[in-house]
């Protein structure tokens, strides 16, 4: 699905598109899938879980703090970085759904918003940092324009370069003694 949107666009990919790339029969994608747009919101969530899945493996409670912050960040961004084509996917495809598109990546910002209110705010990383709802997700927002811009400037290959903002972002928004 992400190396024919990436080809097409969304707009343009036909359900042939897809399972030429994938090398499956039509009748195999609608056993898994009704539509095409099933088919990329499914894309969507299973390589939102696997970033999210990152930032988890990422967190060490050995470490301190702002280490565990900036290693957990640039995980993330790292792992964004190994495929170009699906991060634009991700990134600009799924808006093109409307409604679905925006319900799943709502579903997925607020997995990771979960994620970093329980991670900062159960004490065992920093006693003294916490994160509001509001904040952890102005957190998440600011993350995926930072990876917007990046791919509307042609620049995703430099993922990598955005933990710094990043860090700067989380650092800002938790409040620490």
């Amino acid at each position: 699905m992400a190396r024919a949107v990436a080809a097409k666009g969304y707009a343009e990919t036909t359900i042939g598109d897809i399972v030429r790339e994938a090398a499956v029969s039509r009748r195999t994608f609608y056993e898994h899938f009704a539509t095409k747009a099933d088919c990329l919101v499914a894309l969507y969530e299973a390589s939102s879980h696997n970033a999210l899945n990152v930032l988890r493996a990422a967190i060490d409670p050995t470490r301190g703090w702002q280490e565990q912050v900036e290693t957990a960040i640039a995980a993330y961004f790292g792992c964004l970085a190994q495929n170009p084509v699906l991060v634009r996917t991700l990134f600009i495809e799924i808006l093109g759904l409307g409604a679905p598109g925006l319900a799943a990546r709502r579903r997925v910002n607020d997995e990771i918003t979960a994620f970093m209110l329980t991670v900062i705010n159960d004490g065992s990383i920093s006693p003294a940092a916490t994160l509001s709802p509001e904040m952890a997700l102005a957190i998440v927002g600011g993350m995926n324009e930072l990876v917007l811009h990046a791919i509307e400037s042609n620049r995703v290959d430099q993922l990598r370069r955005l933990t710094a903002p990043a860090v700067q972002l989380m650092r800002a928004l938790t409040r620490t003694a």
